[in-house]
């Protein structure tokens, strides 16, 4: 836990087949137990499972009523970290001069007149009409761990509370009517790293990692798809696993056994039914994987498209390799951009195409900006720094409206212009479409006051919610 972020407070915790867990086991903990090491954990039941092992994933206390309609039925955070430029991306200033620009000259018109990207976008550039930029986000913060627990959090670092990310806070407003096997909260494919995104909601609202790359002939999600082991062979294990349960046979009205039992299936049915359908993304037509891109961020977002049928209510999407770009700026650019203008086009057409668009929000930012003008001196040589006084955010579906530019920079990109837009602004938006109430008390294990955003007096500043666009 960093220090910056607040107190990391104590779970029970208890080692079962080298792997850490709370006590008590909640059933996706136990699911999770079983997808690494099911046949040795059922040989040992008693010493493991305990009255609360098939309780529905759930918070100390219970969820407050979501209000209002929920548009945001899903989520797909694409999270640019290490900070994307944004004046060479999405708020390009083509007359700022060499030492702002370098050698781009080129910038594209977008299929909504006023909008120009860069020529790096030409996709997105044809689908203005899906997305609108914010121009004007704001936070003034300029390190990578600060600045992530103020983008995925609104409260301020070094607080007391080492508070949940977003994506955790969608997982247990969700948890009741969320019934799907795939976790609430999954994170394609390695986690954040900045701070513990679950915070003081613990770890059954810790995101799941899939690990693998997509990209791959076969995605090895973690715990899900193992490597190395065929379906059939997954079957083998399970029918010989339940021949030797012979304790299971004899004591068929033991609750707990009945537990274990229940936990098993579910584990099964997840590794060999909906996740694992799930995640094979070769029953998807050969054509519209190329169309997203045959590289990892591509098929990334085609597999959250994928989740997000089957109603997961909150994914994000690691950008592989991040954008924290001092050193060989324009090269790093050069090849990522396009990648991000294929797979995050393809997403939102394919989204669009399938009328899931409007049920599910999308949106792409990183922890802030890079600085406008370029670094010239040794040891950047053409590189670009952190910048959190202005950049840039895209939004899309779940109740946001396309074909918007919201606040503007200066001339050159170095300051908000007009209409500042701060994390509990774009935040507070995005939990008022997805239905959660952006005051709700949130549950703390030692009983502490607290809330999903923080109150006016608290937030670093605020310019209001993304009426504009919603």
């Amino acid at each position: 836990m960093n220090p910056e972020c607040g107190l990391n407070e104590q779970h029970p915790r208890a080692n079962v087949l080298g792997m850490t867990l709370s006590l008590p086991m909640s059933r996706r903990e136990v699911m999770q137990v079983g997808l690494f090491g099911l046949a040795g954990l059922l040989l040992d039941q008693s010493r493991v499972f305990g009255a609360d092992a098939v309780q529905p994933v759930q918070a100390a206390t219970p969820a407050p009523q979501a209000p209002g309609p929920i548009k945001a039925k899903s989520v797909i955070q694409i999270f640019l970290w290490g900070g994307m430029s944004h004046n060479d991306t999405w708020d390009p200033k083509p007359d700022a001069g060499y030492d702002y620009n370098g050698s781009m000259k080129n910038f594209l018109p977008t299929n909504v007149d006023g909008i120009l990207v860069s020529d790096w976008f030409p996709k997105l550039a044809k689908q203005a009409d899906k997305y609108s930029l914010i121009r004007s986000m704001t936070h003034r913060n300029n390190g990578h761990e600060t600045a992530a627990y103020l983008m995925q959090t609104a409260h301020t670092p070094g607080e007391r509370l080492a508070y949940p990310s977003v994506g955790a806070v969608f997982a247990y407003f969700r948890s009741k009517e969320y019934k799907g096997l795939i976790p609430p909260y999954v994170v394609l494919t390695q986690p954040q790293g900045r701070f513990s995104e679950e915070g003081f909601l613990g770890p059954r609202f810790k995101p799941f990692a899939t690990g693998g790359d997509p990209n791959a002939n076969r995605f090895e999600v973690e715990g899900v798809v193992a490597r190395g082991i065929t379906d059939d062979r997954q079957k083998s294990r399970r029918d010989l696993l339940h021949k030797l349960d012979t304790m299971g046979g004899a004591m068929t009205n033991s609750p707990q056994l009945g537990a274990s039992e229940e936990a098993r299936k579910e584990a099964y049915d997840l590794i060999l039914g909906e996740g694992r359908a799930v995640f094979d993304l070769s029953r998807e037509k050969p054509e519209l994987r190329d169309r997203y891109g045959r590289h990892t961020f591509g098929q990334d977002c085609l597999a959250a498209r994928r989740m997000v049928e089957t109603g997961v209510p909150y994914i994000v999407i690691n950008y592989p390799g991040g954008w924290d770009t001092h050193k060989d700026h324009f090269q790093t650019m050069g090849r990522q951009c396009p990648q991000l203008d294929q797979g995050l086009a393809a997403l939102l057409a394919d989204l669009k195409d399938r009328g899931l668009l409007e049920t599910t929000l999308v949106w792409c930012s990183g922890e802030f900006g890079r600085t406008p003008k370029i670094d010239w001196q040794p040891p950047w040589n053409g590189g670009r720094n952190h910048y959190g006084n202005v950049f840039t955010a895209l939004v899309a579906g779940g109740g946001f409206k396309g074909g918007y530019a919201v606040g503007a920079s200066d001339a050159k990109a170095e300051e908000v212009k007009e209409r500042p837009v701060y994390p509990v602004d774009l935040l507070g938006s995005i939990y008022q479409l997805g239905g959660i109430d952006p005051i709700a008390k949130l549950p703390h294990p030692m009983g502490q006051d607290a809330h999903v955003l923080p109150s006016a007096a608290e937030a670093v500043k605020s310019g209001g919610l993304l009426t504009e666009i919603m």
